[in-house]
């Protein structure tokens, strides 16, 4: 197993792609702390992992408050005793058009995005120094040959990109990798849109190399165990599109 005795902390795993990335960490020996709002749902989440074998723990955990954050970490050190693996995946979206997206989009997709981002990264580095890595989530939103509707949203996901370059940068040298992944994957979200709206989705299909949105476990999660794993220890700072081939980051 790729990460057998490793503790990992994955924010939003109640479902989707985060579940995904919990259920591939743990296949790979990993121990699991499974973080979100709704405990159904980190529960039915941990419960999938245990009945395959792997060992996980909820935590109910508001990314957008402080207080929240510090008490998620602390009862994760708690129970595992250590922490090896953070993947800040959780976050509101705000999407629309400028003049649709409101202030109070905007200010609930920055303070669970890159704003919960830093916060998380600066409460785990105590634990990770000296072989931990981070791995955060953003979009290539901001790559579209059309931003139409996603300006905001890109906003939030460029400033998580920049803050894991600065992290991989600063921390580099105390054994902390930082990393940046940007995934097409059929999350609840958009698997509602792409059977709500057929003909664009079609269309978003055809622009994908591969011609297929990946799936939240075996290619969204499965990359990231491995650059979790020692098999990508000199990978850092990177921004990597687990996209089929979409998108051009040159």
């Amino acid at each position: 197993m790729l990460l057998e005795g490793k503790v990992a902390l994955v924010t939003g795993a109640g479902q989707g792609v985060g579940q995904g990335i919990a259920l591939a960490l743990a296949a790979e020996g990993a121990r699991i702390a499974v973080t979100g709002r709704t405990a159904e749902k980190l529960q039915a989440s941990c419960d999938l992992i245990t009945a395959r074998g792997g060992e996980a723990h909820p935590v109910v955990c508001d990314v957008k408050s402080l207080p929240s954050l510090t008490k998620c970490v602390e009862e994760v050190i708690a129970h595992f005793g250590g922490l090896d693996i953070l993947v800040n995946n959780a976050q509101e979206v705000p999407l629309g058009t400028l003049e649709e997206v409101t202030d109070a989009s905007f200010t609930a997709g920055w303070e669970s995005g890159p704003l919960a981002t830093l916060r998380l990264m600066k409460l785990c580095r105590p634990h990770l120094k000296g072989g931990g890595c981070i791995v955060n989530l953003a979009s290539s939103a901001a790559k579209r040959w059309d931003m139409s509707g996603f300006g905001a949203y890109a906003a939030t996901k460029e400033a998580i990109r920049s803050l894991t370059r600065a992290a991989a940068c600063e921390w580099g040298h105390e054994g902390i990798r930082t990393n940046v992944i940007l995934p097409h994957a059929k999350s609840p979200g958009l698997a509602w849109w792409m059977e709500n709206y057929p003909e664009e989705a079609e269309a978003f299909v055809a622009t994908i190399p591969q011609r297929r949105v990946g799936e939240c476990e075996q290619d969204i999660g499965r990359f990231v165990a491995l650059l979790c794993s020692d098999g990508s220890a000199y990978v850092n700072g990177q921004s990597i599109a687990i996209d089929g081939g979409q998108a051009f980051l040159g």
